[in-house]
């Protein structure tokens, strides 16, 4: 191995442990949260695409969990930003943890995949570019995945709340 090779591979297992790291303390914060609120639910914690992940999942079918999800995933977005602001209190720095909580970013994610997928199909047939409904930071990195894996590019415009992706021919 050559000195730059160890040193990325270093680098990589220092991000690993840096994202494990934000991963226990959102998992201690979430489950002090659950607590407080009398609720009942697991912590799953994983690391996808450079990101701590963290689930709160419910062996039950329990509609306690929907409470922390909320009108439209409002609350779930609350709550992720709190998990963040608490890990980057213990840490220092900025955190970018997604959190997902009785799988409704899972299901989301999958929703607004074929959305991207559909709308890329219809600017293939018609050659005119597609513009959808606002949406979440989230719900348009999705999107904009969804419509790159059908080979098209897509752009963000507009500003929050009401920013919204527009997918344009080839």
């Amino acid at each position: 191995m050559t000195e730059g090779t160890i040193s990325a591979a270093a680098e990589g297992g220092d991000t690993l442990t840096r994202l494990e790291q934000e991963g226990e303390i959102a998992a201690d914060y979430l489950e002090g949260l659950l607590d407080i609120a009398d609720l009942d639910g697991d912590i799953d914690m994983d690391v996808e695409a450079d990101r701590a992940a963290v689930s709160i999942i419910s062996d039950t079918a329990s509609r306690d969990l929907q409470k922390l999800v909320g009108r439209d995933g409002e609350v779930l977005e609350a709550l992720q930003e709190l998990t963040r602001l608490a890990v980057h209190r213990e840490t220092g720095d900025r955190c970018r943890l997604m959190l997902d909580i009785a799988g409704f970013r899972a299901k989301k994610r999958t929703e607004l995949a074929e959305l991207g997928a559909k709308a890329a199909a219809e600017v293939k047939s018609t050659g005119e570019p597609v513009k959808l409904d606002p949406m979440t930071p989230f719900e348009r990195k999705v999107v904009h995945d969804a419509v790159a894996a059908a080979g098209l590019r897509s752009e963000s415009e507009g500003e929050e709340p009401q920013r919204f992706v527009v997918v344009l021919p080839a």
